[in-house]
């Protein structure tokens, strides 16, 4: 079973962000895992730069960039609900992805949470978001949460910020969906969560045996079942047939799924061109959050 023990929130003070820093507070108390709180200062986003530079006070303009984002960054910890443990603040310069996936490295990260801005109409096609160049190059999983939980969020720091009921697992039997599988029977079983391991079948030829598939397909996610799952009757196996990524955006909302879990088949599977892709797709039309764990 895979232990999450060092948690990586990026942050950017967005409501994008407000959620996954809830989702992250979640994951430590449950975990009992250390949380990392990461603020990146990216000079692009700053005009006045190119002036500084040209003045010679480029030290001192970055310097104060810096203090005021370590100042917002404590403002923002202390105005959300905590674990009674104030996570470690870390400040930086540079740009976004680079630095998280440098702080993920040299800290040994096992997970980063991270908001995502969600995308409509031709825009929804472009790869370029912080997030999903983080997790085409994590060598971690990574949790990105577009759109808030379907139950209110806990404001109480003695409560749990995030109430993860319902967990689905998508799998085509490979390798990386193994490793997937790992981490959703893991979130089950600290959150007491139900599980629904869901497989796909599509391209189906007009002269396939559909019932003698679906069965076959159902035996397959029957055996992934572990025998303490099968005790406790939290997990449930389903077989579909079309798109994947429509018929798990379709479960998703049917079920109320808080949370997909999905493997990913190595660097390609969210590179540059690849706009298709399932997961990617999950990713900016699901309803709930989305972990993304590549092999």
């Amino acid at each position: 079973m895979p232990e999450i023990k060092r948690i990586l929130c990026p942050i950017d003070f967005s409501e994008f962000s407000v959620c996954a820093y809830l989702h992250a507070l979640s994951l430590e108390r449950h975990y009992r895992a250390k949380l990392f709180a990461q603020q990146v200062v990216e000079l692009s986003r700053y005009p006045s730069a190119s002036f500084a530079t040209t003045a010679g006070l480029y030290r001192e303009f970055c310097e104060r960039l810096l203090e005021n984002a370590e100042e917002e960054l404590q403002e923002f910890l202390k105005n959300h609900p905590n674990n009674d443990t104030q996570p470690e603040r870390i400040v930086q310069l540079g740009m976004a992805p680079d630095c998280i996936l440098a702080l993920a490295e040299a800290r040994n990260i096992d997970l980063i949470v991270m908001g995502t801005h969600g995308r409509r109409g031709f825009d929804r096609f472009m790869i370029g978001s912080v997030t999903e160049r983080v997790m085409r190059r994590a060598s971690c999983p990574v949790l990105a949460v577009r759109k808030p939980p379907h139950e209110p969020i806990a404001l109480d720091p003695r409560r749990d910020t995030v109430h993860l009921r319902r967990i689905l697992l998508c799998t085509d039997f490979s390798e990386n969906s193994q490793r997937a599988l790992d981490y959703a029977i893991s979130l089950a079983t600290e959150y007491k969560a139900e599980l629904a391991l869901l497989h796909v079948l599509e391209d189906i030829p007009v002269s396939a045996n559909i019932e003698a598939a679906i069965a076959k397909a159902a035996h397959q996610l029957d055996r992934l079942i572990p025998l303490e799952g099968r005790e406790t009757g939290r997990i449930k196996t389903l077989v579909r047939i079309g798109k994947p990524y429509q018929q798990i955006i379709q479960l998703a909302l049917e079920l109320q799924i808080d949370v997909v879990v999905m493997g990913v088949r190595g660097r390609g599977a969210l590179d540059l061109a690849v706009f298709g892709s399932t997961a990617h797709r999950v990713l900016q039309l699901g309803p709930c959050p989305v972990v993304v764990i590549r092999v």
